[in-house]
C-alpha cells in the first residue's frame, strides 16, 4: 500500500511505499478523519500525528465520508453529492464508491499531518513549496495584505508570471477580483431592487383590480340567481 502524506503548512506531499502489515495495521478498521500516531513509520516520524483523509482501492474507486463499511458499494448520487460532477441539470447516476474504513484492499491512503514531531521529515516538512496562484475573492486579499476598506485591492493582485516565448515581453496573468463592489455593482443592485420594488408594486394593483372584479362577478352571479328564483315563485303561484 501507498501512504501519501500530506503537509499543508509547506504544501510539500510525499509518498511511501509500504509492504509490511506491521506498519499498516495501525490504519485498518479506522474512518476517514481518524487521527493516529504515525511512530511506526520510523524512528523520524516518532511524534508525528496524522489525520486519515481519504483513498483509493486497487481498481481506482475512492473512498466516500459517511459509507459505514469497509466494501465497495454502489450509491445513486445527485447534484451536491461528493465524488460526483453533473453533467447535465437534474441528472442522477448510480456510482461505484468504497466505504470510509480503511482495510488491506486499498492502493493508495491519503493522510494529512496535524501535528509536527521532533525531526524534520526530507521532501516534507524542511522544503517549502512556494504557492502558483495567490487569493482572488476581495476578502481574502484584504486579509493577506492587512488592507482596509478604503484601500484599493485591485493594487494588491497577485500577478502570475507566464512563460517566456523567445522574442516576446514577458507577460503575466491575473485573477478577476470575485466580490468586488464597484460603482458599475452598485448602480445594478439599485436597478434590480427599483424593478423588484415595482413588480411588488403591480402586483398589488393587480391583486385588488382581480379582488374588485372578482367580487363584481360574485354580486353579478348572485343577482341573477335570485331574480331566477323570484321568478320560479311567480310561476307556481300564477299556475296555482
Amino acid at each position: 500500500m501507498k501512504l501519501n502524506i500530506a503537509y499543508p503548512a509547506t504544501g510539500c506531499q510525499k509518498l511511501l511505499k509500504i509492504d509490511d502489515e506491521k506498519i499498516l495495521s495501525l490504519f485498518y478498521d479506522k474512518r476517514i478523519g481518524a487521527e493516529v500516531p504515525a511512530d511506526r513509520l520510523g524512528d523520524e516520524w516518532k511524534g508525528y500525528v496524522v489525520r486519515i483523509s481519504g483513498g483509493n482501492d486497487l481498481q481506482g474507486f475512492p473512498m466516500m465520508q459517511g459509507v459505514l463499511t469497509n466494501i465497495r458499494v454502489r450509491l445513486l448520487f445527485k447534484d451536491g453529492m461528493p465524488n460526483y460532477t453533473m453533467k447535465r441539470k437534474g441528472v442522477r447516476k448510480r456510482k461505484s464508491v468504497r466505504g470510509c474504513i480503511v482495510d488491506s484492499q486499498l492502493s493508495v491512503l491519503d493522510l494529512v499531518v496535524i501535528k509536527k514531531g521532533d525531526q524534520e521529515i526530507p521532501g516534507l516538512t524542511d522544503t517549502t513549496q512556494p504557492r502558483r496562484l495567490g487569493p482572488k475573492r476581495v476578502g481574502k486579499i484584504r486579509k493577506l495584505f492587512n488592507l482596509s476598506r478604503e484601500d484599493d485591492v485591485r493594487q494588491y493582485v497577485v500577478h502570475r508570471p507566464l512563460p517566456e516565448k523567445e522574442g516576446r515581453k514577458p507577460k503575466t496573468k491575473a485573477p478577476k477580483i470575485q466580490r468586488l463592489v464597484t460603482p458599475a455593482r452598485i448602480q445594478r443592485k439599485r436597478k434590480v431592487l427599483a424593478l423588484k420594488k415595482h413588480r411588488a408594486e403591480k402586483n398589488k394593483v393587480t391583486a385588488a383590480e382581480y379582488a374588485k372584479l372578482l367580487a363584481q362577478r360574485q354580486r353579478e352571479k348572485r343577482q341573477a340567481l335570485l331574480s331566477r328564483r323570484r321568478s320560479s315563485n311567480r310561476t307556481s303561484t300564477s299556475s296555482a
